[in-house]
């Protein structure tokens, strides 16, 4: 492991280059990792592992047809890589449970009766682990239970694995009962296609987790936005003005700044106009949202975020209301003139 300070504070990481793709097949020569669940993550953590050489099979249950039928477009083949959930697990020495938080409530009780003394179970997210009272998922002693989490989308994983960057994860061991649990993680870290590996815990990530996507990473970053295209077009401001100056400017120019070299860079790069106010208006803005932050945390800590999503996603009409609530969201002016705007970007033909 590498030290690496950050703002002042070391922590340990894991670089590829000290934990190279050869290595990890070393580990892993004699394992087979079972994906089980075809959706979001296992698409791209499965292909990336395939191409990467490892073994690899996926476990979906056919009667979603849709993931059964994606698996089989991508190059799994049923009765060879492709398997019903339970005889997947059944073959796998790593299980890496990977369909959604509420369906791995409803999955466990199929899928934990083959879980094998000596195996791994493998999570992307700490949700069913921490919050085992409102899951029930409670692995046996006489496994490893082990995390790795990419900080991303599963999309971004596949594309940032193929432009050969990786992308950042988190990894933790719950429960190390063959005494190779880190070696296993690690080398499933780096196989999935890692950028570096960064340890955490169960509880840790999935608390930082569901505290990003409610705030910075979409909830809050929504909210910001349709709270100042409403301001301005309250006060007279075109759609196609209001949409530019809130979410065009943001993604296509400064966002790309501070992901280049970092906040203060973007902000030697704008106008000395524009420096002044967003430094002065910065701290106005943290002050306002902090306490709204201390209550969102406070709400995944104490189980309340999870209760309510194991509530609304495990209901059978579910993707009926979601589409609802996003349907209100596209067809709002906000979204509609984003349409069009990037209808007229140069590289949208």
């Amino acid at each position: 492991m590498a030290k690496i300070n950050f703002g002042g504070v070391e922590e340990n990481v894991v670089k590829r280059e000290e934990f190279p793709v050869s290595k990890a097949l070393e580990v892993l020569k004699d394992e087979t990792i079972a994906i089980i669940g075809y959706g979001v993550q296992g698409p791209a953590q499965a292909l990336n592992m395939k191409d990467n050489g490892f073994k690899v099979i996926i476990g979906q249950a056919p009667e979603f047809k849709e993931d059964w039928d994606k698996a089989i477009k991508d190059g799994w083949v049923p009765g060879k890589t492709l398997f019903p959930i339970e005889e997947a697990a059944e073959k796998g020495t790593i299980i890496q449970y990977l369909v959604s938080d509420a369906a791995q409530r409803a999955v466990w009780p199929q899928l934990k009766p083959h879980l094998k003394e000596g195996d791994a179970l493998y999570f992307s997210h700490g949700f069913s682990v921490t919050y085992k009272d409102q899951t029930g998922v409670i692995p046996p002693e006489n496994i490893d239970v082990i995390l790795v989490a990419p900080k991303g989308s599963g999309a971004s994983v596949r594309t940032n694995f193929l432009a050969g960057t990786g992308i950042n994860s988190s990894y933790a061991i719950f429960q190390d009962y063959t005494g190779r649990a880190e070696e296993r993680t690690l080398a499933v870290g780096i196989a999935i296609g890692s950028g570096y590996l960064f340890p955490t815990t169960f509880e840790q990530e999935v608390y930082s987790d569901l505290t990003g996507e409610r705030g910075v990473l979409m909830g809050a970053l929504a909210g910001m936005i349709e709270a100042q295209y409403k301001v301005l077009r309250g006060h007279g401001h075109s759609p196609s003005e209001a949409f530019n100056e809130t979410v065009e400017e943001l993604t296509q120019s400064l966002i790309r700044l501070v992901d280049q070299n970092g906040m203060d860079w973007m902000y030697a790069n704008c106008s000395a106009t524009a420096q002044r106010g967003a430094l002065d208006w910065r701290h106005q803005f943290r002050e306002a949202v902090l306490p709204v932050f201390e209550k969102l945390y406070e709400s995944v800590k104490t189980g309340k975020e999870t209760k309510r999503v194991l509530d609304a996603t495990g209901h059978p009409d579910y993707k009926a209301d979601l589409e609802i609530e996003l349907k209100e969201m596209r067809e709002s002016e906000l979204w509609q003139a984003g349409a069009a705007v990037r209808a007229l970007r140069p590289d949208s033909k």
